[in-house]
């Protein structure tokens, strides 16, 4: 049965949420866990007939799950995601509009450490921010390209596929073998002869030569264990553990890219990407202050000279965020100051593309009811770089 450590947020006022137990000692019992993220953004750099300043839902999502017996678990994740203006509709019907299956699987213990299961899951390989919680990130949202492969082989960062997952010890790991979607983001792309790769293996070739992929997360807790109950990894503890985890990982797609011969003919080339990372998250003595950092290394092959809107590229990159909790005489609300950085090398322009952002969070109960306002710049190439500051309100029960 989950423990309260899997939920560690760090919050004077959660008690685990709405749990409903089915029997008196309630190993028997099903979880809701409802939250939704409100964004004001302004971006100076728009049309000059385009306001500065805008206003959408982030994410609005309900997540059920449940245990009659400690050897089985179903988990149940639905909502929507970057809810707008502009992609509305007048009568609630748009696509935008709808809620959508974020996750659905099922789980059978083979022990007290060990558990597989097949669905569509979100046991990932890569790094620890392929596999972020949406409820407790320490920035105002997850790294973009470390999400590695929403909507290229998977339906926004959940394959169809088994894992299994457990721990020796101190060493976790999760594995999977997936099938990777025929309709993604390039369903209507087609290689040129002596152009760039497109990802869109599984359509063009079969799914005989590219319709699985193979994933993998490893990492050892140095202190303090974490739970791997659900996948969702958590930004920051607050205080309520000391982690210092290390980990590597990676996603494997055979033939999932295709290029064109100079006779036209095509050629499947894998997506191999992998990464390295570290997370520590620690009190620091007893006066409340608390220290996050995180730093990552990802290697990404999506195919020669491969480049899809500025966020999957083929090359390499690099990123880390630190965080610290400032001492605050009222226990209850705490403030998180924070920067990120995010250096990325592009095969395609030979060149490279830097981030840089600086924020802070006001928990007034935890993650479970903060604000977040964050100023990030982005530099593409020789481009001039971007600023937007956005201001997130966040609650989850």
């Amino acid at each position: 049965m989950i423990s309260q450590l899997s939920f560690s947020q760090g919050s004077p006022d959660y008690d685990g949420g709405l749990k409903v137990k089915l029997n008196e000692d309630g190993s028997k019992y099903f979880r809701v866990i409802s939250w939704a993220q409100f964004w004001a953004q302004y971006n100076d750099n728009v049309a000059e007939d385009a306001s500065k300043t805008n206003f959408s839902i982030r994410r609005a999502r309900v997540l059920l799950y449940s245990q009659i017996n400690k050897d089985f678990l179903i988990l149940t994740h639905f909502g929507l995601n970057s809810l707008n203006a502009d992609n509305q509709s007048p009568t609630g019907l748009g696509e935008a509009s709808q809620l959508f299956l974020h996750g659905a699987w099922v789980q059978y213990s083979l022990g007290e450490h060990h558990s597989i299961g097949g669905g569509l899951h979100y046991w990932n390989g890569i790094s620890r921010l392929n596999n972020q919680s949406t409820l407790n990130m320490m920035t105002l949202d997850n790294n973009r390209q470390s999400w590695a492969t929403i909507g290229l082989s998977d339906q926004f960062a959940r394959h169809i596929g088994i894992y299994a997952k457990g721990s020796f010890g101190k060493f976790g790991y999760q594995v999977a073998i997936n099938e990777s979607v025929t309709n993604n983001l390039q369903a209507t792309a087609e290689p040129v002869s002596g152009g760039n790769a497109v990802y869109a293996g599984r359509r063009l070739l079969g799914s005989k030569d590219a319709g699985k992929n193979y994933a993998g997360y490893f990492e050892y807790s140095f202190q303090d264990k974490e739970s791997n109950f659900l996948p969702y990894k958590v930004g920051t503890y607050l205080g309520g553990k000391k982690v210092f985890n290390v980990g590597a990982g990676f996603f494997y797609h055979p033939s999932g890219s295709v290029i064109a011969n100079a006779d036209g003919t095509l050629e499947g080339e894998d997506v191999a990407i992998f990464a390295v990372d570290a997370f520590y998250d620690a009190p620091l003595g007893d006066n409340g202050s608390v220290i996050t950092a995180y730093a990552t290394y990802q290697n990404n092959d999506y195919g020669t000279n491969y480049t899809l809107g500025q966020t999957y590229e083929t090359g390499s990159m690099i990123y880390g965020h630190v965080g610290y909790v400032i001492p605050n005489a009222d226990k209850k609300i705490k403030y998180q100051p924070y920067v990120l950085f995010n250096n990325r090398s592009i095969d395609l322009i030979d060149d490279n593309a830097t981030s840089f952002g600086i924020g802070a969070n006001a928990y007034i109960s935890g993650h479970n009811s903060k604000l977040t306002l964050e100023y990030q710049n982005t530099t593409y190439g020789d481009n001039d770089g971007q600023g937007v500051l956005t201001l997130q309100a966040m609650i989850y029960l």
